[in-house]
């Protein structure tokens, strides 16, 4: 009769455990990519304003596109964790350095596969 208890047991375990990792995996899907359109356009305008933007008279590489910002994503991240007082800092003319939710963005964007919309 213990048996019969114990291997139920273990039966209702192991169905538990099976379905805590497909919850875990349907979170993990659920969680959107980070793209150039949708989330990282905004912060380009808002942050690296109007350098990087030719439409508000900036005179810098122009970040207001997909395929400029995609081709110097290394440079980008690499520059904003630079700290105010070392060479190449960004944004330029600014005394202190991006929030660090900010960088996050340029850094998902890389590690989400650098998309597009």
């Amino acid at each position: 009769m213990n048996k019969i208890y114990v291997f139920g047991a273990m039966a209702i375990l192991l169905l538990g455990l099976t379905y805590c990792s497909s919850s875990k995996k349907a979170i993990a899907a659920a969680v959107p990519k980070t793209t150039y359109a949708a989330t990282l356009a905004p912060v380009i305008a808002d942050k690296c304003s109007p350098c990087h933007i030719p439409s508000k008279g900036g005179n810098k590489k122009a970040y207001d596109n997909y395929a400029n910002v995609k081709a110097d994503i290394d440079e980008i991240v690499r520059r904003i964790e630079l700290n105010p007082t070392d060479k190449g800092f960004m944004p330029f003319k600014k005394s202190q350095k991006l929030a660090a939710d900010t960088i996050a963005v340029f850094k998902s964007f890389k590690d989400d596969g650098m998309l597009e919309n």
